[in-house]
């Protein structure tokens, strides 16, 4: 059996590129999740910021246009932030340990659940990871090799990170406690201001948008995820914090835990510190959060590239060469378990994704040439305009959550069209077209046992 650690690097570029080349394959076999749909739209409306997120995936995915606009195309960006992150903990382990402690952290990272859930969907959190392992990687070279290229491409990096999602505060946070604690002569240093001013270059176009539309975008992220009283519980913190163990799997995430409480986040040597910073921080930040409201598991996801790191120190340095490998096995039949339920029962695993192709081909059949298209909710009028073919304009004129889709409209007044929504809606589109017709429906798996209808009703003549 050939030696894996003999050339470790040659090997980290072989499973990389094996992961990129499967997971291409593998997202051709599964629809798009309405949220993907809905960032694939933004890439058609390119602007400084959008009412739900920063907007760097619009302009990722914009790019990817132009190779795909086919399922797998539209995660191009999901697909090579995940390798670039990759390939960067492994550098980063480098520099910290060794060649073969690198490859073990490139092991771990490949074989988590989050991980491959994140080669899977597009989100904002794909170009958040993949600046979070690029700031964190030139963070290190900055700090303890004195790099002032390092420091440049930090300041670079640290702005493109908060272009991508709002959550990238909490990686200036992890800078400015290490700073305070570990490296208070840094505050001398013009470098740190350098970072500081490429960063607010960067972050100016969001910054204008957001101030053009009084903040919007910034306070409904302050709202999400949070609640207006003070209503701690305590069993949506431990279904949280229990989830860690199912994203990031039992053994990684018990091995983690317990030797960060145990060496205090290795507070004692600096470098390693700053590695577990990057982890403690957004564990605690969200822990905290999901004692007063529901917190989604990705939100955590990057923790968990310092986490590689750390883990792969931890395996070499306390000699847990058992526990690495079991660990590694229960990752990976978790994730490929995961997989191929994905592929095989979709309507159990995400039903959210199940049908929804099925019920817009139904629509399109009764589709006329001068027909306007509407979705009861932003990521059914997204998914709408995806799969419909020319990908024609959607908008939402039903009650639903307030979306970009409510800051583009532009015609007060609805055509004559399609409408397709997830229930039946009758008497509210009569308030707003005199005349609704129930043309179809379509009634799909959900579930185990469950089914979910789609309706597809004519209406015209708005009257609102």
């Amino acid at each position: 059996m050939p030696d894996i650690y003999k050339n470790s690097t040659k090997t980290a570029y072989l499973l990389l590129i094996f992961m990129a080349v499967f997971s291409t394959f593998y997202n051709s076999l599964l629809p798009l999740h309405g949220d993907e749909a809905y960032y694939w739209v933004w890439s058609y409306h390119l602007q400084g910021g959008y009412y739900d997120h920063a907007p760097v995936i619009a302009f990722m995915i914009k790019l990817t246009n132009f190779i795909s606009q086919s399922e797998w195309g539209v995660r191009l960006s999901a697909v090579f932030s995940m390798s670039v992150a990759g390939l960067y903990i492994f550098k980063l382990t480098q520099k910290i340990a060794d060649d073969k402690t690198a490859l073990d952290a490139l092991f771990i990272y490949s074989s988590v659940v989050l991980v491959h859930a994140g080669y899977t969907l597009v989100t904002p959190d794909a170009p958040l990871i993949l600046f979070w392992s690029l700031s964190l990687y030139y963070g290190y070279i900055a700090i303890f090799e004195n790099s002032t290229k390092a420091y440049l491409l930090l300041g670079l990096f640290l702005g493109l990170m908060m272009m991508s999602k709002y959550t990238a505060i909490l990686f200036v946070a992890i800078l400015l406690i290490f700073v305070l604690l570990k490296e208070r002569r840094l505050f001398k240093d013009w470098r740190v201001y350098a970072v500081m001013g490429i960063s607010f270059i960067i972050v100016t176009p969001m910054l204008w948008w957001n101030y053009q539309n009084d903040w919007i975008s910034f306070l409904f992220q302050l709202g999400h995820g949070s609640s207006n009283k003070l209503d701690i519980d305590f069993g949506r913190f431990l279904e949280f914090f229990g989830g860690q163990f199912g994203v990031f799997t039992p053994v990684f995430t018990a091995v983690l835990f317990y030797y960060l409480v145990k060496k205090r986040a290795f507070f004692g040597d600096k470098k390693l510190f700053f590695i577990s910073l990057s982890i403690v921080v957004p564990l605690l930040f969200f822990f905290y959060k999901s004692l007063l409201a529901r917190i989604e598991l990705n939100y955590t996801a990057p923790a968990y590239i310092g986490a590689a790191v750390i883990l792969a120190y931890i395996f070499r340095q306390y000699r847990l060469k058992k526990t690495f490998k079991v660990g590694i096995i229960i990752a990976l039949t978790l994730s490929i378990i995961a997989r191929v339920a994905l592929v095989t029962h979709l309507e159990v695993v995400q039903d959210r994704m199940y049908g929804n192709k099925e019920a817009i081909a139904l629509l399109q059949s009764h589709a006329k040439k001068s027909d306007a298209f509407y979705g009861d909710h932003l990521t059914i009028a997204a998914l709408m305009q995806f799969y419909l073919p020319n990908h024609p304009d959607t908008q939402i004129y039903t009650r639903t959550r307030f979306s970009q889709y409510d800051m583009w409209r532009k015609d007060k007044r609805a055509k004559d069209g399609l409408y397709l929504t997830r229930d039946p809606m009758e008497d509210e589109l009569s308030k707003i077209f005199s005349s609704v017709t129930l043309v179809d429906k379509i009634s799909l798996k959900k579930g185990i046992n469950a089914t979910k209808t789609f309706y597809i009703y004519r209406v015209s003549h708005f009257q609102q």
